[in-house]
């Protein structure tokens, strides 16, 4: 660690910037094989769903290759079980060559999946976000990091899915806004995770009416304020407070990291705070946002997600990674 150290800081010498990269990837519901806690059904361990050591083992394993290939230097999880879990994945990545030497996961609410992140780099603190106490919304992790003597926050996100109303998902928005409010706008403040909704969701919810039950507002849109901002990050114009959407800067066909029945959807995002598109300190590095969309990644024009079959008891099949692919940005340290 002390050799990766002086090399991150000889590179910063040398170049007078350090660039740093950092994802987001939801592993799809990554259980441990511990009796204890809450799981989902086709989770329980040893029994006929067959989720079992061969095929934890295997899930390991075929996370660990996607995440080492995207090689990040801080990585933010989404649907991990346990802190055994993370353990389990940071190991496994150790084994093939990938070394994270600094983690942090949300468990103080016994939700059934959690957040959390890997990182090579040191925090200041992580910290929990209590959004409610109802089991229905999952805390949101915070994270403090100084690099270059320059100080990063990172919020990691999961919010509720598209099998409840946007009202929910306004929840974990305005707990998230609050907190960013106390730290205040003009830091340097990355928020990133699956958001369960995409960039331009106030446009695309109008049409399912089950989910529309704000009067058209959204949580990633109007509580987080990225409305004004929809354009490249080399042209998109300061507005005091609000968040820009990093998904602007890449082509539109680009703009997914889910699919579902066949149309592409951005529900993983990475949005920043505006201090972060000023090009001063630490900056945004201008269509540097992409997915992870490797081809091994697919299956028939479809994400090859993690393999459970479809009959009256659910079995692994020891296949797969996940239904989500990763989002990636890079970041200039000067």
């Amino acid at each position: 660690m002390r050799l990766l150290t002086l090399l991150f800081l000889l590179t910063t010498f040398a170049y007078g910037e350090t660039i740093l990269k950092i994802a987001t990837y939801n592993v799809e519901n990554l259980f441990d094989l511990e009796k204890s806690g809450y799981k989902y059904k086709e989770y329980k361990p040893y029994g006929k769903s067959l989720w079992n050591k061969k095929n934890y083992k295997i899930k390991l394993q075929n996370l660990s290759h996607v995440i080492k290939n995207i090689d990040a230097d801080i990585i933010a999880l989404q649907e991990i079980h346990s802190l055994k879990a993370l353990k389990d994945l940071r190991y496994t990545l150790k084994q093939n060559g990938l070394y994270y030497q600094y983690y942090s996961i949300a468990d103080k609410k016994n939700t059934a999946i959690k957040v959390a992140f890997l990182s090579k780099i040191p925090f200041v603190y992580s910290k929990e976000i209590t959004v409610t106490s109802s089991y229905k919304y999952r805390n949101i992790l915070e994270n403090k990091f100084k690099i270059n003597g320059k100080d990063l926050y990172m919020f990691i996100n999961h919010w509720k899915s598209k099998t409840g109303p946007e009202s929910m998902r306004i929840v974990s928005a305005k707990a998230l806004r609050k907190r960013v409010k106390e730290i205040g706008f003009d830091k340097n403040i990355i928020l990133l995770g699956d958001f369960n909704s995409d960039y331009e969701e106030y446009i695309k919810f109008k049409r399912k009416r089950k989910h529309n039950d704000t009067n058209g507002k959204t949580g990633i849109n109007h509580v987080l304020r990225t409305l004004k901002q929809n354009q490249k990050a080399s042209d998109v114009k300061y507005e005091k407070n609000n968040f820009y959407n990093l998904w602007y800067d890449t082509d539109e066909k680009n703009r997914y990291s889910y699919i579902f029945r066949g149309k592409k959807e951005a529900l993983d995002n990475i949005l920043v705070s505006q201090s972060l598109v000023n090009k001063k300190g630490i900056s945004y590095i201008h269509n540097s946002i992409n997915n992870f969309d490797k081809k091994y990644l697919f299956k028939k024009k479809q994400i090859y997600r993690w393999q459970v079959s479809r009959a009256r008891v659910r079995k692994h099949k020891g296949k797969g990674y996940s239904d989500h692919l990763a989002v990636i940005a890079k970041f200039s340290v000067k």
